[in-house]
């Protein structure tokens, strides 16, 4: 629930600085206001962590119920929870990828958890390819992200160290930064891939709603253009975004 809380908080603060008006960027509370349209949404998020609590649970018993079968030399049965258990593990990953983006749209619309599950799912459908392309640039970027963090931060204490204390043998402290790094910047590089979702949400229900108002970011007004010249039909939504 506290991860789920988190990731509405960020999805809410991205939405409110995305949908602020340009000369108000700067100057909304984003977290702020996160913070307390998530506590209004916290019945969804529970329900959320639910559905992923017992689907983790239930693939802890298959695991278990493999090993004890492994005790007891039933091959068979071995098997057959072990399968069991890879394909809940399976349904885990894809039921996680479906929370953290049902949250967004809680974040963005307000919607329940059921009714923002389902917007995901059309929304990914109508949008595929740039879903897939976000998916695999966020995962080379997240992987690249994590490693430069933790070399340069470990290269930096190896120095640091060298330099003051060159009489101490650098590999235990060294290690203690690569692994606190990695642990770091772990927690960083989902933050920022969850920023990047949420944009990218927020410039879709821009595209869809027809909204040419001045708070689009410079960057991607190029690409509203572009889809206004091609003359790409409006989808509509039932909700309204965050920046009411």
């Amino acid at each position: 629930l506290l991860i789920a809380f988190g990731q509405c908080i960020i999805a809410g603060a991205v939405g409110v600085w995305f949908f602020a008006p340009k000369s108000d960027k700067g100057k909304v509370f984003k977290v702020t206001v996160s913070f307390k349209r998530a506590g209004f949404h916290l019945g969804s998020l529970a329900f959320g962590s639910l559905i992923l609590a017992l689907v983790q649970f239930v693939k802890w018993i298959m695991y278990f119920l493999s090993k004890q079968a492994k005790a007891h030399k039933n091959k068979v049965a071995e098997v057959v929870f072990a399968c069991l258990g890879c394909i809940l593990g399976c349904f885990d990953r894809c039921v996680k990828f479906l929370n953290k983006n049902a949250y967004i749209q809680v974040a963005l619309q307000g919607t329940g958890f059921c009714t923002s599950a389902k917007e995901f799912f059309f929304l990914m459908a109508r949008n595929f390819v740039r879903f897939g392309t976000l998916a695999m640039l966020g995962a080379v970027m997240h992987r690249v992200g994590v490693c430069l963090i933790v070399l340069t931060t470990s290269v930096l204490g190896y120095l640091t160290l060298e330099a003051m204390y060159p009489e101490v043998s650098p590999i235990l402290p060294v290690a203690i930064y690569g692994a606190s790094t990695y642990v770091i910047s772990r927690l960083l590089m989902n933050v920022f891939s969850l920023a990047v979702d949420t944009t990218l949400y927020s410039f879709i229900i821009t595209e869809e709603m027809k909204h040419r108002a001045d708070f689009i970011p410079e960057n991607l007004k190029s690409f509203i253009k572009q889809r206004d010249l091609e003359g790409e039909p409006s989808h509509s939504l039932c909700c309204m975004c965050c920046c009411g």
